[in-house]
């Protein structure tokens, strides 16, 4: 064993142990004491120099040194030689304090770990100057690169410090087209998703409660609802439909003007919008989806999956678009410059919908 042998250069030396209960991490001085080498020796082990004249029962009694005394390369020593590190960075403006966006963290952190990465996440809330630090910080350490996400799809401007690094934009895109590698939910293929559930299930009358606020998901989710519409031989008719602010009160509020459509069945914006919708509609003395069908979109889980029926909707696809930043950045997926690699948003169906025979 290599606790019983002297060290060969001294042969009065003892050799350093490992002992219980360290009080200071293992140097690379002691794994060349217990090894009975150098620490060059130790050294050219330790980063597999492959050239390196090394006797093989040299490199296995370096090996069990480093076994028996635990010990840890130093990782910034070793990211200065080789000017890149095993980290990605991920900039966030509050992804991580809100739960469904924050699957863009856990997509991204398995994904990363799955290369042999571990990511270094800042959240940001926005403050300018605490993502400037951020950013610095991860070039300090030399990232392997930088994702960098907004918490809901957005276009959004390229800190000029994160063009030091190798970047991509998560959830957001520039709008100044090819500048920057981009993934982003395909809202359009969401909506028509969204109102193909309804149209499954037989209903032709079909309103849309959108957004007053401009963002990508407003056009692109009204978007899909018309392809759906064209798609199933009906024509688009822009009385049906009707804008709210897109929070629960701005379903409920929508509730009288809904019902003067006359129609089997209603896609909402998101699932907040649907659960006020859900109040406005059972005070009206209506059941859902016996008297009008629901469907929503984002599938936040503590909503949609709750509500009574539970909310057939359309999930966003934070955790694979996490997933497939990382992959873009390591060179693994397609990364376009001159558009956003869009991430289909999967339907999720539930009991608000039901067989609908048109009168």
């Amino acid at each position: 064993m290599i606790s019983q042998e002297k060290n060969p250069g001294n042969a009065a030396a003892p050799v350093v142990h490992a002992r219980a209960g360290r009080a200071h991490p293992v140097t690379l001085r002691e794994v060349a004491e217990l090894a009975g080498v150098s620490t060059a020796t130790v050294s050219l082990v330790i980063n597999k120099k492959k050239n390196a004249r090394i006797a093989d029962e040299t490199r296995q009694r370096v090996t069990e040194a480093i076994a028996q005394l635990g010990y840890r390369p130093n990782a910034m020593a070793k990211t200065l030689v080789s000017g890149t590190s095993k980290f990605i960075g991920l900039v966030a403006d509050g992804v991580a304090t809100t739960p469904f966006a924050g699957q863009i963290i856990h997509g991204a952190q398995d994904e990363a770990w799955k290369h042999g990465y571990a990511l270094l996440i800042a959240n940001t809330e926005g403050n300018q100057d605490l993502e400037k630090d951020a950013i610095a910080m991860m070039l300090e350490y030399k990232v392997r690169g930088i994702l960098y996400s907004t918490w809901f799809h957005r276009p959004t401007g390229i800190p000029d410090t994160l063009r030091e690094a190798d970047f991509v934009l998560v959830n957001c895109f520039s709008p100044d087209a090819g500048a920057a590698r981009a993934v982003v939910p395909d809202e359009a293929q969401g909506g028509q998703s969204a109102t193909q559930i309804l149209l499954r299930s037989g209903h032709r009358r079909i309103a849309f409660i959108n957004t007053t606020t401009p963002a990508p998901a407003k056009d692109g989710r009204l978007q899909g609802y018309k392809d759906a519409l064209e798609d199933a031989g009906i024509p688009f008719d822009p009385d049906l439909v009707l804008e709210a602010y897109p929070d629960q009160e701005g379903g409920y509020g929508a509730t009288d003007d809904l019902l003067q459509l006359g129609v089997s069945a209603v896609y909402c914006y998101n699932d907040r919008m649907a659960m006020g919708l859900y109040d406005g509609l059972r005070e009206n003395g209506l059941s859902i989806p016996e008297d009008i069908a629901v469907v929503g979109f984002d599938n936040q889980e503590v909503i949609a999956a709750h509500l009574r029926p539970p909310l057939s909707t359309v999930s966003l696809p934070h955790y694979e678009l996490g997933a497939a930043g990382v992959r873009m950045l390591l060179g693994l997926d397609a990364a376009p410059l001159e558009s956003a690699v869009k991430i289909a948003c999967p339907a999720v169906e539930r009991d608000s919908v039901a067989a609908h025979s048109p009168a």
